[in-house]
């Protein structure tokens, strides 16, 4: 087998191969469900399990098993303890519960506080308090104390299956897995039951463990050319369960989101150390890896290498359409509105071309007011700052003297595929998504071609040194369930907290930044919307993942940086919950990043002459 590896000029892929044939077949299987066998094939009298399904296939296996007298209870290996709370503990009057949350030695400290989140939020009646133990046998185990309005006090614990193994990047991880206890004691509060729970038992390897292993290890071991490796690399994927909304914000239980995330960034990393890269090093570009995880009756997997990219093509609208969708947004805005609403400002044009041919265009508004940038889309999955950068340019080419520079979508394939995975889950993060279709952060992009040469004709075109870079990151949380858990390399973004707005400044200019934070922040204190989201993330992330390590200025959370990597001396970044939001909370992100993008402007504006130029010291 040898996929093909497509060279990348600046112009498009093409259709050229390796092989000659534009699709290579990787891999393909449909696993037998785990409970389905487990129901038919066991003998005992006793049964529990920890799987990766949703609540109801767990319920159905266990009626598949009181039908041939075996007392089961099938339980969630993903989230164990909310999903305990959800289906077994009893939550009724309850005033107040102690959650002694494992320490494991292969897992950073609050990694099991972490795999908590969201129970304080769906259980606001109760008051929780986190303490940190210890996993005093072979598998971690919660510990809790429960409190009821009626005096009654009890113990009990929840067992967490997980195993300790190396993950495709030969790192250990601690994993989440499945679990099979034969003869055990039903039940998920079991009294006094520490030893026994952490000790009986067995790992069960799951369906849901075995198409995400065997995939993964099939890719890497293709035959595969030089980088980039493919022009799009797809993984189809079936899986028979369902999301399971939750009764806080945007939160959701979703094993199909959660192995679309475990199997992008699981490639990444393979494809990383197949480059020679070290972790976390952002120039790879592998091509485009698109996992499609969709709802089905089968749990199966076929995974393609595609020599071409899809036609670049844009939907139609109706004509005048687009200032609707632009001042009322319920979603992320379609390609074509983004177009038709730059086209409506005034100023010059200038423009780029994607890797996929998409043709990405700027806006340069030309004035005597200082010059700043203003750029949204980067990662495409992002998706406010396109509405809310829209929105404000419209203000500021009101405003006399005006002088910007706006480029509204500077990833256009990656948008154009969360415009095609939306289609199917609407509510997923589908970081598939985040980078072009070379797999690279634009921004980190050497030299400068493609998508990310927009960005250069704007620092040329205004001289602007204070450069506004909008982005957003999870309404919800972000797991990698099969490595570990939390997202190695972005562990901070792991649960939402809030809005927040990171300044990075080239040396010599920090007393700039700072005036400038003081100033935006002192402005976004008067946006009510934004404080109230701010106190109610930031409380919850502040329960299950302790101390948010930001800087509070005026209240909002803020996080200062020196970095030479960019040429602007100021650049300015907004961070928005905003991924899977939509209508009223979509409107609230977008709106957002409108104020910010005003409010930056005009303190700099206002910024004392003085400290536009660099401290040499």
């Amino acid at each position: 087998m040898s996929p093909s590896a497509v060279s990348a000029t600046d112009t498009a892929f093409t259709d050229a191969s390796v092989t000659g044939a534009s699709a290579t077949d990787l891999f393909s299987r449909t696993y037998a469900a785990t409970l389905t066998t487990l129901a038919a094939e066991f003998s005992g009298e006793r049964l529990e399990t920890w799987t990766f399904d949703d609540r109801a296939t767990r319920r159905q296996a266990e009626a598949a098993l009181a039908e041939r007298g075996i007392a089961a209870r099938c339980r969630s290996a993903y989230k164990p303890l909310l999903c305990a709370f959800r289906e077994e503990i009893e939550t009724r009057d309850l005033l107040a519960c102690e959650v002694i949350y494992p320490r494991h030695p292969q897992a950073s400290e609050q990694r099991f506080r972490l795999e908590s989140y969201p129970l304080a939020a769906c259980y606001p009646q109760v008051a929780f308090r986190f303490v940190a133990g210890v996993c005093r046998a072979a598998l971690p185990v919660y510990r809790l104390r429960l409190r009821y309005a009626d005096g009654r006090e009890r113990e009990c614990e929840v067992l967490a299956p997980n195993r300790v193994h190396d993950d495709f990047t030969g790192e250990p991880a601690l994993s989440p897995c499945g679990w099979c206890r034969e003869g055990g004691l039903a039940g998920a509060a079991m009294e006094e039951k520490a030893a026994e729970t952490a000790s009986g038992g067995r790992a069960l390897w799951t369906a849901f463990e075995a198409l995400y292993h065997d995939s993964v290890s099939a890719i890497r071991d293709a035959d595969w050319g030089d980088e980039p490796y493919f022009a799009r690399l797809e993984i189809a994927v079936t899986l028979p369960v369902d999301d399971e909304p939750l009764a806080y914000d945007d939160e959701v239980l979703s094993l199909r989101e959660a192995l679309h995330e475990e199997l992008y960034f699981s490639l990444l990393e393979v494809f990383q150390r197949r480059s020679g890269r070290p972790p976390g090093d952002r120039h790879l570009q592998p091509g485009q890896i698109v996992p499609q995880v969709r709802r089905g009756e089968t749990l199966s997997v076929r995974a393609v290498a595609h020599a071409a990219l899809p036609q670049a093509t844009l939907p139609d609208i109706p004509a005048g359409d687009w200032q609707a969708q632009l001042s009322a947004p319920q979603g992320p805005l379609p390609p074509a509105v983004i177009e038709a609403a730059l086209a409506a400002l005034p100023g010059s044009r200038f423009q780029a071309r994607s890797v996929a041919g998409r043709t990405l265009s700027g806006c340069h508004i030309a004035g005597r007011d200082r010059a700043v940038m203003i750029s949204a889309g980067q990662h495409a999955n992002e998706t406010s700052s396109p509405a809310g950068s829209l929105q404000a340019a419209f203000t500021l080419a009101r405003r006399p003297g005006a002088h910007f520079t706006l480029c509204p979508l500077e990833n256009p394939d990656g948008y154009a595929l969360h415009q095609q995975l939306i289609a199917d889950n609407p509510r997923h993060m589908h970081h598939a998504a985040r980078y072009t279709a070379l797999g690279d952060d634009l921004e980190y992009r050497e030299p400068a071609r493609f998508e990310s040469t927009i960005r250069t004709q704007a620092e040329q075109l205004s001289g602007a040194q204070l450069h506004l870079n909008l982005h957003g990151y999870p309404a919800h949380e972000w797991t990698r369930p099969l490595s570990g858990y939390v997202p190695r390399g972005f562990e901070m973004w792991t649960i939402p907290k809030g809005f927040f707005l990171i300044l990075r400044y080239r040396p010599g200019w920090e007393a700039a930044a700072r005036w400038l934070l003081e100033a935006v922040t002192r402005a976004l204190a008067e946006e009510a919307a934004l404080q109230a989201l701010n106190r109610r993330q930031l409380a919850q992330f502040n329960a299950h993942a302790g101390d948010d390590g930001f800087e509070r200025i005026n209240g909002f959370p803020c996080w200062l940086a020196v970095d030479e990597r960019h040429r602007v001396p100021l650049t300015l970044i907004t961070e928005y919950p905003d991924e899977t939001v939509y209508t009223d909370a979509f409107q609230a992100a977008a709106a957002a990043q409108r104020a910010t993008v005003l409010a930056a402007y005009e303190a700099f504006q206002r910024l004392p002459a003085a400290l536009l130029e660099p401290d040499p010291t």
